[in-house]
């Protein structure tokens, strides 16, 4: 954000375009296709003991594209094409069965994204869950989580989802106001919500998380309190809450260039850490745990978020379908990013890598902690144990900073985050990073 701030002249409280938040380390632009080869060599060798091992799978079709959305996403697909990749992800997920790194594992974790998995059919849901698990069984995942859009839902393919085997569904809700929503880009009006959420409920999903975001274009105070109470009357299990951003290859930011506009029709970055505040703060008190920069949930002892905290500690995560990014044995590495090209080498059975990067193990270490870091707390010991670093030692004076400036607590246990340094963790990590990354925005 700061290199942008410095393009812009913008205040650091407005909301100018490009990315803030962090998914990963080191930043994608150091990751390149002279590489492809590597990952290509990680997954013919065993896997590391105990190492667990999830999967992704993205579903990139929408009914319309939100004006905030940066990922690879296809509103003109039609019914061949979406059975062409179903087809084309199948053979990806058995050609990686194949490889000497599974070494016998099944799935820890499960995780349609998108786009939109419940776009496509109950029938190419279920023709493309049971490819993956007859080359891969679920058996042994603790979770398989499913992204779901409100306007795509029919009780019968929520019926068909939990029948494969789903343990969390997430509406994409995030906003209950329709005029918003219309302003957005949201595909789901208000009338959908309800009924979906009720026929989850009734249909006994005993995971269901509510996704929102702060500061979209039109909120207001007044919309996101009324926001906040609908979603605690609903009850979910767990909520995740986003602050808005506006990447540069969103509509939004297109049409920013469009009118010469450097800053986006979205609220501050004050704005949207006090509603975030607000909504967590409202949470707790209705009996929610705070239990990362973006989620809140009911129970922390049943609802957990594998593919997140695994991915975070290092786990192994085969990513299928289009511009998909997997990490095998700390090897980074992406799909190839265009549908036609991707399904082609699926075709003749090829994986698809488009680029890779493999991490030094200083790399490798810093990832974990600045990931970690966005949970809001740090063991000490977990960085001894694995990587024989003292982190208070390691990153001292950067944390002696964030200390003197009520960010977060040091302590011989670890690190703790105040809330507002959990608020705006992403900001805050840059200054983890190797000399060499810092000033790279996201690509």
């Amino acid at each position: 954000m700061g290199e942008i701030l410095e393009k812009t002249g913008c205040s650091d409280e407005e909301t100018t375009a490009g990315s803030y938040f962090v998914s990963n380390y080191p930043p994608y632009s150091f990751w390149n296709r002279e590489a492809a080869a590597d990952a290509q060599a990680v997954l013919n060798r065993p896997p590391a003991i105990d190492s667990p091992l999830g999967v992704y799978i993205h579903i990139p079709f929408c009914r319309k594209r939100c004006h905030f959305c940066y990922f690879k996403v296809y509103t003109d697909k039609n019914a061949d094409e979406v059975e062409r990749y179903i087809d084309a992800a199948i053979q990806e997920i058995e050609l990686y069965a194949a490889k000497p790194f599974i070494g016998g594992r099944k799935p820890s974790f499960v995780y349609f994204g998108g786009g939109t998995p419940s776009y496509i059919s109950s029938k190419q849901l279920t023709r493309l869950a049971e490819g993956m698990k007859r080359a891969l069984p679920w058996d042994q995942a603790q979770e398989v989580a499913f992204e779901c859009e409100p306007g795509t839902i029919t009780e019968g393919k929520l019926q068909a989802i939990k029948d494969l085997g789903i343990t969390r569904i997430s509406l994409g809700i995030e906003n209950f106001d329709d005029e918003i929503l219309k302003a957005n880009g949201r595909a789901h009006l208000s009338r959908e919500i309800d009924r979906c959420y009720d026929f989850a409920r009734s249909i006994g999903f005993q995971q269901i998380n509510i996704d929102l975001i702060a500061g979209m274009v039109g909120e207001t105070p007044e919309n996101w309190k009324e926001c906040v109470r609908r979603t605690i009357a609903m009850s979910p299990e767990s909520v995740t809450v986003y602050q808005m951003e506006v990447p540069y290859n969103t509509t939004m930011f297109k049409e920013m260039k469009v009118f010469g506009a450097s800053v986006a029709p979205v609220a501050t970055w004050k704005t949207k850490r006090e509603w975030v505040a607000y909504a967590f703060s409202e949470m707790e008190k209705a009996g929610y745990t705070v239990g990362s920069a973006y989620t809140a949930v009911k129970d922390p002892a049943k609802t957990k978020f594998l593919y997140r905290d695994m991915l975070w500690a290092g786990a192994d995560m085969i990513g299928l379908g289009v511009a998909s990014f997997s990490h095998i044995q700390g090897t980074h590495f992406q799909n190839d990013t265009e549908f036609d090209s991707y399904c082609n080498a699926m075709s003749t059975g090829e994986l698809p890598v488009y680029r890779a990067l493999t991490p030094s193990n200083e790399e490798r270490m810093i990832r974990e902690f600045i990931l970690q870091m966005k949970l809001g707390r740090v063991r000490r010991a977990y960085f001894q144990e694995k990587y024989g670093v003292d982190i208070h030692q390691r990153f001292a004076d950067d944390l002696a900073v964030l200390q003197q400036q009520g960010h977060l607590t040091v302590t011989d246990e670890g690190l703790q985050y105040s809330r507002d340094g959990l608020l705006q963790v992403d900001s805050l990590l840059h200054r983890f990073f190797l000399p060499r990354h810092q000033a790279v925005g996201a690509k």
